[in-house]
């Protein structure tokens, strides 16, 4: 496996990534594995009031508001943990680096974050904070770390605000980045067009991942008042939520309009947020893109996991884990012994995610969510084309042998290779269906039953042809194509340009209603109809569970 393709995938999408690695598996003639699986969480009174006391994230000891800061050659704001000095733009203005939580370092790794440490002076908010430790990454748009040293010292997020001030508070979007949870951060990705073509305030955060953010162990449970591990990725975000609702209206930002949004991992912990009793009040809208309903382990599976990798560190204790640098943690990482997924713990995650939409037991806010026309073509590339191999119509089958098991006539039988193009192809849809679109659709129609719930599909075919990436079909609109689209970083097609213009409008109105609307742009249906986002035209349709074959994935196991 090698090429830039390899690199997008392992480093950008590392869930595509595992699905590839499984099915290379299953064809050496390996065990399909599965996600675990659990019971919903029976939540409590006391469960369902956690909230940020209780998570060591209040404003308590932070001193009234210090004389304004004297003036520079940035724009200048006062949080309640100090002042600012940010970098001017044309059309956007930038606060980088900015602290929303102590640094999770020595005795305060895996612990819930803390509140940092207010400042004297004016704090230079020119430059991005360090991104979470993960493996370095290279990928045809860059290193998903963005600037700086990866380091523990890493909870930061990036303000940007349009330079045009405004009489009213402007909606606030906050965005968590994908990675699957292993790598990333909130600097790879440039929310200034955004803030400046939507007139909305952008917050991009950094959070713990891997090992640092999703390591859960008896010892750890044994700390916790509430018997918890794990999670403190999620714990984070959180966080930065709280500091969010507490500092942007010194930005310009409205926290009574604050909408979550993010993608692949990070559209998952939106997700996990609207079933969160710990996100109550946080945020007002939610934007999950490929990423709701991801089923996750139990706390006790991944507790007995992540003792099994202490053990290959040689430690028993978590002091031992604590006194490990963070080097050797990093490497002892990429062992198969854990996951490094969130887990459902009862009580910041009470059940499955959709364990708890089928129970009402929701956020009640508008939810925009979606998935792209070829999610799984990625996978069927980094398998086959670049491993030296070619899927022949012969191996079809075989291929989904080894995946579905029993399940493959039944399959085969609803993606013949006559209705692909190719074998590639027909086994892209196979997957895109069955890990993205159809649970997708699921978690949208469960959250219809409770509040305002919007639908897409983002299908410009085109949207890779950029990259000139090697691969013997055609890529079409992959897992996480669309994202340039929001952020307004599309210098495509005239029809890309305008699909991209008409996106953001659709995000950021949504932001700011609750409603997705542009300007000379379609109407946007709620569930059941499925916005179509292509360059050759935005059409609702009504038939996307049948086009894509969710009454076989979505039906309850047998």
């Amino acid at each position: 496996m090698s090429g830039p393709l390899k690199r997008y995938l392992t480093k950008s999408h590392p869930l595509l990534l595992s699905g590839a690695l499984l099915l290379s598996a299953a064809l050496a003639g390996g065990p399909p594995s599965a996600l675990p699986s659990s019971a919903p969480g029976e939540g409590t009174a006391r469960e369902a009031a956690v909230g940020e006391a209780a998570l060591g994230e209040t404003a308590a000891g932070v001193a009234a508001a210090a004389p304004a800061p004297a003036a520079g050659d940035g724009p200048t704001v006062t949080t309640r943990y100090g002042h600012l000095r940010g970098k001017a733009g044309e059309t956007a203005h930038a606060y980088l680096g900015i602290p929303y939580a102590a640094p999770p370092v020595g005795p305060l790794r895996w612990k819930p974050p803390s509140p940092p440490a207010r400042w004297s002076g004016v704090r230079d908010a020119t430059t991005p904070g360090n991104p979470c430790v993960q493996q370095p990454s290279s990928t045809p748009w860059g290193n998903l770390a963005g600037p700086g040293t990866p380091s523990e010292d890493c909870l930061y997020l990036n303000v940007h605000t349009p330079a045009q001030p405004s009489p009213r508070q402007r909606p606030v979007m906050v965005w968590i980045h994908g990675g699957g949870f292993t790598v990333g951060s909130g600097s790879f990705y440039d929310g200034g067009t955004l803030a400046a073509k939507g007139d909305v305030i952008t917050v991009h955060l950094n959070y713990r991942l891997g090992a640092f953010g999703y390591l859960a162990h008896p010892g750890l449970a044994a700390e916790s008042p509430r018997g918890l591990s794990g999670n403190y990725g999620l714990l984070d975000q959180q966080a930065a939520l709280r500091w969010v609702r507490d500092n942007i209206a010194a930005f310009g930002g409205d926290p009574g309009n604050v909408t979550v949004f993010g993608e692949s991992a990070g559209g998952g912990s939106v997700c996990q947020h609207l079933v969160s009793p710990a996100a109550t009040g946080l945020f007002d809208r939610a934007i999950a893109q490929s990423g709701c309903g991801f089923p996750l382990p139990t706390q006790e599976s991944q507790q007995n996991d992540g003792k099994a990798w202490a053990d290959t560190l040689g430690c028993a204790d978590v002091a031992c884990l604590r006194a490990e640098p963070a080097a050797e943690l990093l490497a002892a990482s990429a062992r198969p012994t854990a996951r490094w997924v969130p887990n459902v713990d009862g009580v910041i995650l009470p059940s499955q995610v959709t364990n708890a939409l089928e129970s009402g037991r929701l956020h009640r806010v508008p939810v925009l969510q979606g998935t792209t026309a070829d999610e799984g073509r990625l996978t069927v590339a980094t398998t086959y084309d670049l491993a030296g191999r070619t899927l022949t119509p012969e191996g079809y089958p075989a291929a989904v042998r080894a995946l579905y098991g029993d399940r493959t006539d039944t399959i085969l039988a609803r993606y013949p290779l006559s209705e692909h193009g190719s074998p590639a192809e027909a086994l892209g849809a196979v997957l895109t269906d069955s890990r993205f679109a159809c649970p997708q659709s699921r978690t949208a129609g469960l959250m219809a039953e409770h509040t305002r719930s919007y639908q897409y599909e983002f299908a410009d075919r085109h949207s890779m042809d950029h990259l000139n990436l090697p691969v013997g079909f055609p890529l079409g609109a992959p897992h996480g194509s669309e994202i340039r689209y929001v952020f307004g970083g599309v210098t495509g097609t005239p029809a890309q340009t305008a699909l991209s213009e008409k996106m953001l409008g659709y995000w950021t109105n949504f932001a700011r209603t609750g409603v997705p609307y542009a300007a000379n742009a379609p109407r946007w249906p709620r569930y059941p109809e499925v916005q179509t986002l292509a360059p050759e035209g935005i059409t609702p349709v009504d038939t996307f569970p049948r086009a894509h074959h969710c009454d076989l994935w979505n039906a309850p196991a047998s």
